[in-house]
C-alpha cells in the first residue's frame, strides 16, 4: 500500500528513445508523478530542486565525464549531481542503458555496484525471466515470464548486491535486476527497458513501478 505518489525525476540523455511511448509508459504506472527531462536540465537545477524528487529514473547512456570543465552553461554541473546522489533518502533505478553510463566513474560504479562495466549488447534477444526472491516487496507474487529485450553481457553485480530478477541467456547477464544500498539511498538497477517492446510488458511495467515506489521508501 503506497502512502503517497512518489514525485518523480526520469533522466535521460546519450541515447535515443521513442519520447511518445516512454511517456505514455511513466504516465500509465500508478502512483508515479514522472517528470521526464535531459541530464542537462537536471543538473543545472538546483540542489534543492533535484532533491525535491522522491525517486530519480536514470535512462542515460553518456559516456563521457560527468564532468564541468568546458561545458556550456545550459549543462548545469552534471559532476556535482551526481556526487550529490545518496546525499539523502532519494531513490535511484538504474534503468536498461544508465547501467552503462559513465564508464570510468567510480561513484557510478558504486551506484550500480559493478566495478569494471565493460559490455556487449544484444538486441532483440528472447528471454525468460526468473523471480530469484518471491518475497522482496519488488518481486513479491510475480511470476516468471517471457519478453523480448536487448541484453548485455558484463559482470555481475557484487555480493553487496541483492538479485531479483534472472534469467539464463547465453547473451545476457545471469542477473537482471538488482537491489542495492548507496549511502542513503535505496538503489535498484534493472538491465531491462529497451524500448516499447519491453515497456508494454505488464510484468515489466510491475518491477518498474515497485520499484521506484520501494526505492522511494513508498512500498
Amino acid at each position: 500500500m503506497t502512502l503517497k505518489t512518489a514525485k518523480t525525476a526520469v533522466v535521460t540523455g546519450g541515447h535515443e528513445y521513442d519520447v511518445v511511448k516512454l511517456h505514455l509508459l511513466f504516465r500509465g504506472l500508478d502512483g508515479i508523478d514522472a517528470y521526464i527531462q535531459h541530464m542537462d536540465d537536471f543538473a543545472s537545477s538546483p540542489e534543492e530542486v533535484r532533491d525535491s524528487y522522491d525517486a530519480v529514473v536514470f535512462y542515460t547512456m553518456l559516456m563521457e565525464g560527468p564532468h564541468e570543465e568546458g561545458l556550456p552553461g545550459y549543462a548545469g554541473k552534471p559532476k556535482a549531481a551526481v556526487e550529490h546522489l545518496g546525499a539523502t533518502s532519494q531513490g535511484i533505478i538504474m534503468l536498461h542503458h544508465a547501467i552503462l553510463a559513465y564508464p570510468q566513474c567510480e561513484t557510478w560504479s558504486d551506484i550500480v555496484g559493478i566495478t569494471k562495466r565493460s559490455f556487449g549488447f544484444h538486441i532483440g534477444q528472447s528471454i525468460h525471466v526468473q523471480v530469484s526472491d518471491s518475497d522482496h516487496p519488488v518481486t513479491a507474487g510475480l511470476k516468471e515470464w517471457d519478453m523480448i529485450d536487448e541484453t548485455y553481457t558484463m559482470s555481475e553485480p557484487g555480493s553487496d548486491s541483492h538479485p531479483l530478477l534472472t534469467v539464463d541467456h547465453p547473451k545476457s547477464m545471469r542477473t537482471i535486476a538488482w537491489t542495492r544500498q548507496y549511502r542513503m539511498s535505496r538503489v535498484l538497477c534493472l538491465q531491462s527497458g529497451h524500448d516499447d517492446g519491453t515497456w508494454r510488458n505488464a510484468r515489466f511495467r510491475e518491477v518498474l513501478r515497485r520499484g521506484i515506489l520501494w526505492c522511494s521508501g513508498r512500498l
